[in-house]
């Protein structure tokens, strides 16, 4: 049994006008993967205004240190960075804001997948708690992750030596905005988010003029068939009961409508739920871009490897006390338990990493929850700042004291 905060405990209206305007900010100056320099200045100023002692992590990661007597170590993650979008929502703190991608290539930035609300809620929680100190012990570990979006940020902070450096927990939190309906919140329990697997593929042929194709070796033709081809994995090899896709999200070839070109290249994504599916998919994957160029009379394809995001699994005895700590934050009318999702998140390895189990679930952002509006990584995803910014503090809040509560 643990202390519930009562409503004058939560956040005071002067402490949600201040995460308002460090939303805003958040907002206005999203920074890529990786390259979340300005965010972390801001995280441990703002950590060090709440006298909150810090330390860097896995290049641009930032992890505060909460003491607070004996009890248990529990850590709860939010992620920093923002994604290649140009911003079309028209807010009065929209973004501007600029980056370059690894290839050089400068893009515009945005906040389109709501990590700016993750921290905020964060480090709203961060305030709850250190105001009432009297109603938990234990040890927080607040964890800012960067490069969520390639998968390389909990691995950095892991390969930095995070666990070495902060206290280990006994569980690991963490959650995300969604489009559903701001003020709710819904959860799975067990396999939460899918793994991911994506590869660009290099189809290398001959080069020719158009009006000449048999002195060539058209990769146009094989990269086609490799497409359409891919298309048949999931419904023709796998079991109708199992969960995966296949999805092919680009297709550069050629610069000139008359010439056979040297290459073509592809890149794929592919989700799953189970390991046996992922091999399965895995396997049929490359036996069908290696056959269909086997039968053009071209040399096997290149296939490497772009990221790869591991299962997201909430541990199912975690969640039995998650749950009710979410339906005391939000109303148990508001939190919904739901099925897996086949997005996918790295979150996961900061638990798995040191053998402890971990929990995530999902916050509304969205005035109605229309399930045909702007989804996360749309230039229109804009989460309403309230009441999403108070459910997600109140659900950190409540979750950690779950832990950390005095009974």
């Amino acid at each position: 049994m643990t202390t519930e905060l009562t409503a004058e405990r939560q956040l005071t209206e002067q402490e949600r006008q201040h995460l308002h305007t460090l939303y805003k900010e958040f907002h206005q100056n999203p920074e890529l993967s990786m390259q979340e320099h300005r965010t972390a200045e801001r995280i441990e100023r703002e950590l060090t205004a709440l006298g909150i002692s810090s330390f860097r992590c896995g290049g641009t990661g930032v992890v505060g240190i909460v003491e607070n007597g004996d009890g248990p170590v529990v850590a709860f993650r939010a992620d920093t960075d923002a994604l290649p979008i140009e911003e079309a929502t028209g807010l009065e703190y929209s973004s501007e804001a600029t980056g370059t991608l690894p290839d050089g290539t400068d893009v515009p930035v945005m906040h389109g997948c709501g990590h700016d609300s993750h921290i905020t809620g964060l480090l709203g929680a961060a305030q709850v708690l250190l105001r009432n100190r009297e109603t938990w012990s234990g040890t927080l570990v607040l964890i800012f992750q960067p490069g969520e979006e390639t998968a390389a940020g909990a691995a950095a902070m892991i390969e930095d030596g995070i666990w070495d450096k902060a206290p280990r927990p006994e569980v690991v939190l963490g959650q995300h905005v969604s489009p559903g309906k701001a003020g709710t919140v819904d959860i799975s329990a067990g396999p939460a988010m899918a793994m991911a697997d994506s590869f660009r593929v290099t189809v290398t042929g001959r080069q020719t003029h158009g009006s000449q194709p048999q002195n060539g070796k058209d990769p146009i033709v094989a990269a086609a068939a490799m497409v359409t081809r891919l298309q048949s994995v999931v419904s023709r090899e796998l079991s109708p009961l199992d969960s995966a896709v296949v999805t092919v999200g680009t297709f550069h070839a050629g610069l000139k409508e008359n010439i056979i070109p040297e290459t073509a290249e592809f890149s794929l994504n592919i989700r799953s739920l189970d390991e046996d599916v992922r091999s399965t998919v895995l396997n049929a994957v490359e036996r069908i871009i290696n056959a269909e160029a086997a039968a053009a009379g071209l040399e096997q394809p290149q296939m490497e490897r772009l990221y790869h995001f591991p299962l997201n699994y909430n541990d199912e005895t975690a969640v039995d006390r998650v749950l009710p700590a979410l339906q005391k934050a939000v109303g148990a009318q508001n939190v919904a338990e739901s099925k897996p999702r086949m997005g996918s998140e790295d979150f996961g390895l900061l638990g798995s990493a040191i053998g402890v189990p971990s929990v995530f679930w999902f916050f509304g952002g969205t005035p109605d929850g229309d399930p045909e509006g702007p989804v996360n990584h749309s230039p229109y995803f804009a989460p309403v700042i309230e009441p999403t910014l108070t459910a997600a503090t109140d659900a950190a809040v409540s979750t950690l004291l779950a832990w950390l509560g005095r009974s």
